[in-house]
């Protein structure tokens, strides 16, 4: 995937600062390639370095190059570190360099102050790379689509085994065995498996409970695939609905909800819009106060991220963006509902990810 771009997209966004100093990983990566757990990129208005240990000599130099990042690699111990960044530092002519707020300890900062950049004044930032990062470039969209296509055919080839006596985590592991097979690095996060009462806390874990016939089953999960997620409730049931009232009217009710929400995303719209057309179907049906969390929020190279779609976000969607919608219901001692799609959003509409089908909700 070629990020060549990605610097210079910064660089232009930087109005107050000469040089910023990316310590997210995550960030790193977005902008350079590197995937290495230790590393730290200086950006300064015309040149870039990153510095890292010798652990990723090698891979450093493959990725970045793979990847077209005009960035220089400095490959050193800490002390080589301080001196590489202190002399970029210099040759840029900066007196004050930009911290990631969000990312950035105080004891480092510290540390920052005192012992890398002595003299120079450090200046916090915020979402400088993320908000490159809302929008995302066609080699990006292929990944999420790929990770998306994974995780719904892994959970396609299991839920057949839903009524076979199965305990919560023994289910969560063998989708997690399913998509790694099929080509994810990992899943997106921990995967939620949460049966019958259980599925009344929207974070459950799974245990050893085992899954019951006529039992709603939140099924939250999604694969990562190069690097990016993609992420998916289903709410199912083994062998017949649940026999409560109330969890059967909660399962049309989230259903119509989530249906609304997607068809509300599209570019211009305010994000608190669509958790507006979901929470007031649900608020409709009497379940107001048992829909207990935001409707949804971005995905990319984090399973969480920018834009939030919650009834306090001041975000407005825009093409390109890639956001979940997913609401739901919970009935404590009873059971719960999530019903959950990925989607990008485009000029006139949306256009879902997650295909997974919804008729055994």
């Amino acid at each position: 995937m070629a990020v060549s771009s990605r610097l210079g997209a910064l660089r232009s966004q930087l109005q107050e600062i000469s040089v910023l100093l990316v310590s997210s990983l995550t960030n790193i990566r977005y902008l350079t390639g590197f995937t290495g757990s230790a590393g730290l990129l200086c950006v300064g208005p015309e040149h870039a370095v990153l510095v890292t240990d010798g652990r990723y000599e090698t891979q450093a130099a493959e990725q970045i190059s793979a990847c077209g990042a005009p960035v220089e690699v400095k490959v050193a111990g800490l002390a080589g570190q301080r001196e590489a960044l202190g002399r970029f530092v210099d040759e840029a002519g900066c007196r004050r360099i930009g911290l990631e707020a969000a990312n950035v300890t105080w004891s480092r900062v510290k540390s920052f102050q005192e012992e890398w950049f002595p003299g120079v004044e450090l200046v916090p930032t915020e979402g400088c790379v993320e908000a490159l990062r809302l929008r995302k470039d066609p080699g990006e969209l292929a990944r999420m689509r790929e990770a998306a296509r994974i995780a719904d055919a892994a959970l396609a080839k299991l839920l057949p085994r839903l009524g076979d006596g199965l305990s919560e985590a023994t289910f969560a592991r063998l989708l997690d065995f399913e998509m790694r097979e099929m080509g994810a690095s990992e899943p997106s996060f921990e995967t939620i498996v949460a049966s019958g009462p259980n599925a009344a806390k929207p974070h459950h874990r799974p245990g050893g409970r085992t899954i019951g016939a006529g039992e709603a089953v939140v099924v939250d999960f999604g694969a990562r695939f190069d690097g990016y997620c993609s992420d998916m409730t289903r709410t199912v049931w083994a062998s017949t609905p649940p026999a409560d009232a109330d969890l059967r009217r909660a399962i049309s009710v989230v259903c119509q909800a989530q249906a609304a929400g997607v068809e509300a995303v599209r570019a211009g719209v305010c994000a608190a819009e669509v958790d507006r057309t979901c929470r007031d179907i649900i608020a409709d049906a009497g379940f107001a106060d048992r829909f207990v969390h935001s409707t949804g929020h971005g995905v990319g190279l984090d399973i969480h991220e920018a834009p939030s779609v919650s009834a306090g976000s001041g975000d407005t969607l825009a093409a390109g963006h890639v956001v979940t919608v997913e609401p739901g219901v919970y009935l404590p001692g009873v059971g719960g509902v999530r019903v959950e799609d990925t989607v990008v959003v485009t000029e006139d509409g949306c256009r879902p990810l997650t295909l997974s089908p919804k008729e055994s909700i």
